[in-house]
């Protein structure tokens, strides 16, 4: 709740209030983090355990679309150990040196798991473009009964990250990940089946680079997102300007917002400060408590800093009027 201060209404001192709601407990990490990391630790497992099985059946059989998709477990193995550790970081307490905590160690994360994912698609293409330049031969039979299996074990895994927080973009990029070697198992298979059925090898290499297309777009998707997050990007939904605006018409003691700011912190806690220069005679401690009720039930902000303000801002020449 907002601090109390008792000001007159001509002393022009700056009054700061930081509002989390009324009951609302203030939480640096996931409040399902436990969750997160479990899940997380599971499909690590699953993972890890499959990629030897089919980086061996993909030696044998002689298929760039197996040991591909054996390689892409390899680093999604790295990557979810990455995510585990991240979300198991997430859950520790502030303290002196980050006063948020270490809830941003799961957006590095995921940041980290998109780079690693665009490097695997260029290796898996420029491989492929080899294997149709000289075509090899492949075990069609066997590369169809480790690629059923691979697919089994990837929809567990997949399965078990869809089942936590949809909002966690450390546990989206896991996911994404998963689904690689879901969609590797998947072309795989097909693979299998038509140098089975038809002979033709070159099928193997062209399957693996649609896959790794599909992979593109959806690494780029969490490396666009997280890294918005990373540059203290605006949240989505919040326009800064229609923000001071609906703050003008509904609040009757502001009649000048400035100095307005809005992040993420994470994807699913955006943060704002601004400053409200309010009426003469107003209530500070009212004015703000208005302000930062109409930031949470509107934007969804629950963390706002307001500063009141009842003289002209030292510095409001140099802030972006609204």
């Amino acid at each position: 709740m907002p601090h109390d201060h008792s000001p007159g209404p001509d002393s022009g001192h700056d009054h700061a209030a930081h509002d989390h709601g009324p009951g609302h407990a203030h939480h640096h990490g996931m409040p399902d983090g436990a969750d997160g990391e479990r899940r997380l630790l599971i499909a690590l497992a699953i993972t890890a355990g499959f990629m030897l099985v089919e980086a061996a059946g993909g030696w044998i059989a002689n298929s760039l679309a197996l040991l591909a998709d054996a390689g892409h477990m390899l680093t999604d193995a790295a990557a979810l150990a990455l995510a585990w550790l991240a979300a198991r970081m997430a859950r520790r307490p502030r303290d002196a040196r980050r006063s948020y905590g270490y809830g941003r160690v799961q957006v590095l994360a995921a940041f980290a798991n998109g780079i690693v994912l665009l490097a695997v698609v260029v290796a898996i293409v420029v491989e492929a473009a080899g294997r149709l330049a000289a075509p090899a031969p492949v075990e069609g039979g066997l590369m169809i009964g480790i690629a059923a299996a691979g697919l089994a074990a990837n929809l567990v895994a997949f399965r078990v990250l869809q089942g936590g927080d949809r909002g966690n973009l450390n546990l989206r990029g896991a996911a994404l990940h998963v689904m690689g070697d879901l969609l590797g198992s998947v072309g795989a298979l097909a693979a299998g089946a038509v140098i089975l059925l038809t002979g033709w090898t070159p099928i193997d290499p062209i399957l693996s680079v649609l896959v790794s297309l599909l992979v593109l777009r959806s690494a780029w998707a969490i490396l666009r997102e997280s890294g918005h997050v990373l540059v203290e990007g605006t949240p989505g939904g919040i326009d800064e300007a229609v923000l001071a605006q609906a703050i003008l018409a509904e609040v009757p003691a502001v009649i000048d917002v400035h100095h307005v700011h809005a992040w993420t912190l994470t994807p699913d806690r955006p943060l704002v400060t601004l400053h409200a220069r309010l009426r003469e005679g107003a209530d500070s401690d009212q004015a703000i408590g208005a302000v930062t009720r109409l930031l949470r039930d509107r934007f969804g902000v629950d963390h706002a800093t307001v500063q009141a303000e009842f003289e002209i801002c030292a510095d409001a020449a140099h802030a972006p009027r609204h």
